[in-house]
């Protein structure tokens, strides 16, 4: 099995390189997806979450209220710290699981948004990330995320400097390229963690 840390600032183009990944074969384990699953109504996580804040962060359906939670997290770091005590363990518990599943000569992808802000690197056989200039990565958002230039610019300043994410890198896929060069360059990546995967 050979584990990889799948990376990018937001915009670069990490899920239609995750997408593709799994196309070609590879196992996806999705740390968002599952950080949206530890919280569902009836789980563990959610009780947790409610026990730790308070019942105004669920919405009349019982479901976790996001917007509502954020607004207390982001704004202050001990209470972000509480949420993350909560949820992070669920989410490397989830991702243990769904790893051990995995067969053996499996290519295993964790898609990690945060990998470097979080120093997560040590986790994985190698790390991938997927870069795009600043430039590139404001048009997008704008362009097809729909959101405001000043949003925008707070969402990428949030994250790790793009020196900081290739500076993890073991492999770079450079996606300030057209979609079809993208595919192109994927294919390069996959056969070489194949190969990776079926030495290991």
């Amino acid at each position: 099995m050979l584990k990889v840390g799948l990376t990018g600032g937001i915009g670069a183009g990490k899920s239609e390189v995750s997408r593709l990944l799994v196309e070609h074969g590879a196992v996806l384990i999705d740390a968002d997806r599952i950080a949206r699953e530890v919280v569902e109504p009836g789980t563990p996580g959610l009780a947790a979450v409610v026990e730790a804040f308070g019942s105004d962060v669920l919405a009349p359906d019982g479901s976790l209220d996001r917007p509502a939670l954020g607004a207390i997290v982001f704004a202050d770091a001990d209470r972000l710290a509480v949420l993350n005590s909560i949820v992070h363990p669920l989410v490397g518990a989830r991702s243990a699981e769904l790893e051990a599943a995995a067969t053996g000569d499996s290519v295993v992808v964790h898609d990690v948004p945060l990998l470097a802000e979080n120093g997560l690197a040590p986790l994985y056989d190698l790390v991938v990330v997927v870069d795009a200039s600043p430039e590139t990565q404001l048009d997008r958002l704008v362009r097809l995320r729909g959101m405001s230039e000043e949003d925008a610019r707070a969402r990428m300043a949030a994250q790790a400097t793009r020196d900081k994410r290739l500076e993890v890198a073991d492999i770079v896929i450079d996606n300030d390229v057209p979609l079809d060069e993208l595919h192109r360059r994927v294919d390069s990546v996959w056969a070489d963690l194949a190969q990776r995967a079926a030495a290991a």
